[in-house]
This record gives structure tokens, C-alpha cells and sequence, in this order.
């Protein structure tokens, strides 16, 4: 965690989006000022999190919520959307029985379709926990099917996810895995210090995967395209970096 906060201390960004699993084991709010504050709660005024299922180890995730606050939205919800110039952001809460369901219909679903709705013409970066696709030994989790719908419909760019301890990169997928050139970029980036995983199966579409680098993301959004690089801990050579189009534009 010390060496992936120096890594976000190094690209002085704007803001800094966690994927879940801030801490562990169980993310009481004594273990979040005792860890997590010291590395990367330096950048707590520029943090928007979502939450992991490690944060609901505590019930209710009362320490999550307790030490983010306003940052993580609605405590009842941990769902909210925000700006950024042309980009459009949205945190997903992914612990689909905290939420009443993930399926298309349920609350969290209903909301995000309505939120898409209004974002003509904008950017759009959506980031949640469990990833809907992965060759890590999460599996790809078709539970979070109807937010891709949605995201698709509404060509979304980039989905951000965690969960699996490694890092993946996937070209431009639809709701079902086909590659498509409207298709949304997912990276899964479970690399923030915990552990490393193995791959286990690898999924159509994956074009760059690392499990031995813990890092960081660095993500440039511009009014018309976006840039990655991962940025890897000191000592390790394992890169990754890329841009392309915003879909809001090329349409």
C-alpha cells in the first residue's frame, strides 16, 4: 500500500478512484484510520471509492462509509455519479444483496439507466469491485450483465474493476464478450497491495494481463479521448499503456 501511494503521489492526478477492498480484513473504521489513512488516505480530498466485499466484512460497511463519508455517497446505497469537464462518472456498488439486487430492474439498475439517459454527448467512466470479466479466479460474473447493457446502450467508455489481485487489460467488449468497436474498455486493476493471484482461464479479448507487479493505473481524459498507462512498483518492468477515442465523439 506504502509503494502504490508513492506511485499516485508521483502522477499528481485530480482524483483517484479506489475499486474496493480499501481495507483489509474486516474495513472497521479503526482498521481504515490505522492503515489505510497512512498510505493512501493522504489523498483522501481527491478520493470518489466504491466499495469491495471486504467492506461489508463489517456489517453495514459503517466503517467504509464511517471514513469516506459524503465521498461514497448515500450510505444506504454506495451508488452516485459525478462530473468531471466532459466526463461523466459513475460508482457502482457491486455487493448486489447490500443494494437490493443487481438485475435489470432492481433499484441500483433502474438508477443507473436513468442516470445514462441524461449524459448525451459526454464521456462516460463507470468503476465497481467484482469484474464482469476476468481470467483471474473470480471468473467473469455475468451478474453484472444488465449494468453493461445499460453502459452500452449508452456507449460508455471505460469500466474499472478490482476484485481479482492482478491486472487485465480487454479490447472493446458488449454485454456478452464480443469484441466490438462501440464496445465498452474494461480493466480489471486489483493491484494495490494485498496480494497477487494467478490467472486461471484466460477470456477472449484479453490483451494484456500481469499477476506479479503490484501498481497503479494512470488514466489522462481528455474532451475526446482517454490515455492509460499502468505504473508498475519500483524494481518491476511490467508496463502497460494505450488510448483511444471517446465514443461520445466518434459517433
Amino acid at each position: 500500500m506504502g509503494a502504490t501511494a508513492q506511485l499516485i503521489a508521483a502522477a499528481h492526478p485530480d482524483l483517484v478512484l479506489p475499486l474496493g477492498d480499501e481495507q483489509y480484513q474486516s474495513a472497521t473504521l479503526d482498521a481504515f484510520r490505522a492503515s489505510y489513512a497512512k498510505t493512501w488516505g493522504r489523498f483522501l480530498a481527491i478520493t470518489r471509492p466504491a466499495p469491495g466485499n471486504h467492506e461489508y466484512v463489517t456489517p453495514h460497511a459503517s466503517g467504509y462509509f464511517g471514513y469516506f463519508g459524503a465521498r461514497a455517497g448515500d450510505a444506504t446505497k454506495g451508488y452516485y455519479s459525478f462530473d468531471r469537464g466532459r466526463w461523466h462518472f459513475i460508482a457502482i456498488n457491486a455487493n448486489c444483496g447490500e443494494v437490493g439486487g443487481c438485475a435489470s430492474g432492481s433499484p441500483e439498475e433502474l438508477w443507473l439507466k436513468s442516470d445514462l439517459a441524461r449524459q448525451a454527448g459526454k464521456c462516460i467512466l463507470t468503476y465497481w469491485h467484482q469484474p464482469r470479466f476476468s481470467s483471474g479466479p473470480h471468473h467473469s460474473d455475468p451478474t453484472y450483465e444488465p449494468f453493461w447493457q445499460d453502459l452500452y446502450a449508452a456507449h460508455a467508455d471505460i469500466v474499472l474493476n478490482g476484485h481479482d489481485h492482478d491486472y487485465e487489460r480487454f479490447a472493446p467488449q458488449d454485454p456478452s464478450g464480443a469484441a466490438s468497436s462501440r464496445g465498452i474498455r474494461e480493466f480489471v486493476v486489483g493491484t494495490g497491495g494485498r496480494s497477487h493471484y494467478i490467472f486461471t482461464k484466460v477470456e477472449p479479448n484479453s490483451e494484456a494481463r500481469n499477476a506479479t507487479t503490484f501498481g497503479v493505473l494512470v488514466l489522462h481524459l481528455w474532451n475526446d479521448r482517454y490515455d492509460w498507462t499502468f505504473k508498475g512498483e519500483p524494481g518491476k518492468t511490467f508496463t502497460d499503456s494505450g488510448s483511444a477515442r471517446c465514443h461520445a465523439v466518434s459517433r
